[in-house]
């Protein structure tokens, strides 16, 4: 049984994650958290070699599953090496991607089977569920154009698809919230950073127990 707390971070691409998790970092300093924060796929030196297969905009041949394989093998070893020793050290571990981006972007995105996908993840986890999901809410356009306006950040063999690919993906998180609810939480990415951010913090810290 894991001592710390997991916090997993999703949502379609441009949704701005990374930039909310840079503006966190120094709040939960102050609080006096222990952070590990970490991405998927990559996080190890296995994970980001997998990362760099998966990703490159070169394989646009690879198969979806073996895409889905590649994450699970990334997800493995990225848990077992650096996610379970943080928890059970008593950290918040807050992971950029987890098990549910498997399920929308090669479950409902490539139309792999549901059931399959969570087996894998069940399998590669031991089962391991976040104690809380952060889901990035953004229409698939506004998302893109941020991506396309951002010369710093990298683009990706995923950034490159299609449109309905995109579409299909941000349906499939839609799903997962409502039938998770519980788990994942969904927040409005589409608004000024310092509301996102604001948002939440304040879900994160009633969560965790934490004072505002």
């Amino acid at each position: 049984m894991s001592k710390g707390f997991l916090v997993s971070l999703e949502g379609p691409e441009g949704a701005g994650k990374t930039s909310v998790l840079e503006a966190l970092l120094p709040i939960l300093e102050e609080k006096g958290v222990e952070v590990l924060t970490t991405r998927e796929p990559g996080g190890v030196l296995i994970g980001e070699k997998i990362r760099e297969v998966i990703l490159d905009p070169s394989h646009t041949q690879m198969d979806a599953k073996t895409e889905l394989l590649l994450y699970i093998a990334s997800r493995r070893q990225h848990l077992v090496e650096k996610v379970l020793p943080a928890l059970e050290a008593g950290k918040l571990v807050i992971m950029d991607r987890f098990i549910d981006s498997s399920l929308a972007y090669q479950g409902f995105g490539r139309g792999l089977d549901i059931g399959a996908i969570n087996w894998l993840n069940q399998f590669a986890t031991d089962d391991l569920k976040p104690d809380l999901t952060l889901y990035f809410d953004i229409e698939v356009e506004e998302g893109l154009a941020r991506i396309a306006a951002n010369s710093d950040r990298e683009v990706n063999r995923l950034d490159l698809e299609g449109l309905d690919l995109h579409k299909k993906v941000r349906k499939g998180y839609l799903s997962l919230l409502e039938k998770e609810g519980n788990r994942i939480v969904k927040i409005d990415a589409s608004l000024p950073l310092d509301q996102v951010v604001e948002t939440t913090k304040a879900v994160l810290f009633d969560r965790m127990g934490l004072a505002k």
